[in-house]
């Protein structure tokens, strides 16, 4: 027996009948053989981590602009966070780690330059608007590999699509595993930029909202348990009166957003960062801008996205591609004047 499918048996063994299963995975888009070591998750989890695009989320801001600061997180060390959270939930509930994995490495990999900021740049420049869910897996499937795409699992690129939204209104994945990303998205993002805002010197301990803090736990890592635990005890308790949902708790989940609501309104659009804020939108604009006006100064994969799909699309996919460091860099070059010496 081939190692792949004592993996597969092995799912078999220790997985909730409710998980998902390697060996039923609905499948991609073009039809593969079973590859020989890993199973359908393991192989997506590795593509996305192998694609040019996850190696970019490096120097992909979270909340701080330009921090020079080693220990600011960035949008990939925010992955890596959602990762490992989200697999200690799905270990806890019995689920597949290798599906929550793939989807929580790709989750964020079509977020554009300067954080959320970007995304409003693009939803408000472009016809149809700019979900950064939306494009991860545009990314996925039409960009990365020169238009070929990664070719992902359906269970993968659904987990991806439906990681945004907070409400109980919001669409779900149809897995588990994608609900769980979900979770442990924002369980990661409220709880490492508080730490990285107390870092900053922008927020002190006693700032925060006392109930939150009485209830989830005084520092991050006591926050941090009490959620995957309510997380893990309340999603096995809704899975055995016959509820197949990922959920945190009444309570909890109040908490959570009350500390999330908070972080907006004194941090992600609070006014002590809103001239960074205005600094990054007015970059990316005005190189969006440019590249609508000349195209052609595009590489010619996006020039061919041009001719394909229409200007607007081709320009933002080139853009919501770009580090911060690029956007930058290419911002002075376009519109900084040079030193000439005659």
């Amino acid at each position: 027996m081939i190692l792949r499918e004592k993996l597969e048996q092995r799912e078999k063994l220790i997985l909730i009948d409710q998980a998902s299963f390697s060996s039923n995975t609905k499948g991609r888009k073009n039809n593969e053989s079973d590859d020989e070591l890993r199973t359908a998750f393991m192989i997506d989890r590795d593509r996305i981590i192998h694609s040019k695009s996850f190696r970019r989320l490096k120097h992909k801001t979270q909340v701080y602009i330009k921090t020079w600061g080693d220990h600011y997180r960035t949008r990939l060390t925010h992955t890596l966070e959602v990762a490992q959270i989200g697999k200690t939930i799905g270990k806890g509930i019995g689920l597949n780690e290798d599906l929550i994995e793939a989807i929580a490495m790709g989750h964020d990999i079509g977020h554009v330059a300067f954080a959320h900021n970007g995304e409003e740049v693009l939803d408000k420049l472009l016809p149809g608007g700019f979900r950064h869910n939306e494009n991860s897996v545009r990314v996925l499937t039409k960009i990365e590999k020169l238009g070929k795409g990664l070719n992902l699992t359906e269970e993968v690129l659904d987990g991806i699509l439906h990681h945004s939204g907070f409400s109980s209104s919001s669409s779900k994945a149809f897995t588990l595993e994608g609900q769980i990303v979900r979770y442990s998205d924002k369980i990661a993002y409220v709880n490492h930029d508080i730490d990285d805002s107390i870092r900053a010197g922008l927020l002190r301990e006693e700032d925060l909202p006392k109930n939150s803090i009485n209830v989830l736990g005084k520092s991050n890592s006591e926050r941090i348990d009490t959620l995957v635990k309510d997380c893990i005890y309340n999603t096995l308790g809704n899975i055995n009166k016959g509820m197949i949902e990922v959920s945190l708790s009444d309570e909890i989940a109040n908490q959570l957003a009350e500390l999330r609501n908070f972080m907006f309104e004194n941090i992600y659009k609070g006014s002590v960062l809103k001239i960074e804020r205005d600094k990054a939108k007015f970059v990316l604009e005005q190189v969006f801008r440019y590249f609508l006006k000349y195209p052609e100064k595009m590489p010619e994969f996006y020039m061919d996205i041009v001719k394909k799909e229409g200007l607007y699309i081709g320009v933002a996919d080139y853009i919501a591609g770009m580090s911060d460091d690029y956007c930058l860099l290419l911002f002075n070059d376009i519109y900084v004047p040079k030193i000439v010496v005659y």
